[in-house]
């Protein structure tokens, strides 16, 4: 059942890479961050598959390396989805402050977040295959993932929290933009009409 919905997740996100790539007026910076984030939840699918592939009796038999790789796609493709909402949550506050849509000479800042999304994702995943691990130490062994440190589980529980605490003030700020100049707009209609009475 999970490698179905594993399936249906990956052929819904190439329909939307698809769709943006041939699309042209969905060539512009707030597309490529859907975009990314589509590629993200989509090597999400593909990297849960993996693991469920290679899970249950087939762990035993994977090497320490082999392990890190099998958990470590699932923290890259994990942080990058969750780095690709915050770029998408950043891009629509700036949108926002200027109050107008982004056009291409944007794009450098759009690949440049894209960028730094899935450069920190790649750290993020792989600090465990770097050395952050257990290995010589198993009494510090997570009970959840064994060969992960229990402070590297800390930390990304951390980084992960507070993206998301990011993402939902970026949120809150957007909505009370909003507000803020729809009271003033109404507020403008409501003295322009008293004007022409």
């Amino acid at each position: 059942v999970f490698i179905l919905i594993c399936c249906f997740i990956i052929l819904e996100n190439i329909f939307v890479l698809l769709t943006i790539w041939k699309t042209k007026k969905f060539h512009r910076p707030m597309y490529y961050f859907i975009g990314n984030l589509a590629l993200s939840d989509l090597l999400a699918g593909v990297a849960y598959t993996a693991n469920l592939l290679l899970s249950g009796a087939t762990t035993y038999k994977l090497t320490p390396a082999q392990w890190f790789l099998r958990e470590g796609s699932m923290f890259v493709a994990l942080s990058a989805s969750v780095f690709s909402l915050l770029a998408i949550a950043i891009e629509r506050y700036i949108t926002m402050l200027k109050m107008k849509l982004h056009n291409g000479s944007n794009s450098f800042r759009s690949f440049l977040l894209i960028s730094a999304c899935w450069v920190i994702s790649l750290i993020l995943g792989g600090l465990p295959i770097m050395g952050w691990n257990c290995i010589s130490t198993l009494s510090s062994c997570s009970t959840v993932l064994p060969l992960y440190h229990k402070h590297y589980i800390l930390f990304c529980t951390t980084v992960f929290t507070l993206l998301l605490l990011s993402i939902v003030i970026l949120y809150c700020r957007i909505y009370s933009l909003v507000r803020t100049r729809s009271r003033r707009l109404t507020f403008r209609k409501n003295i322009f009409k008293a004007s022409r009475n």
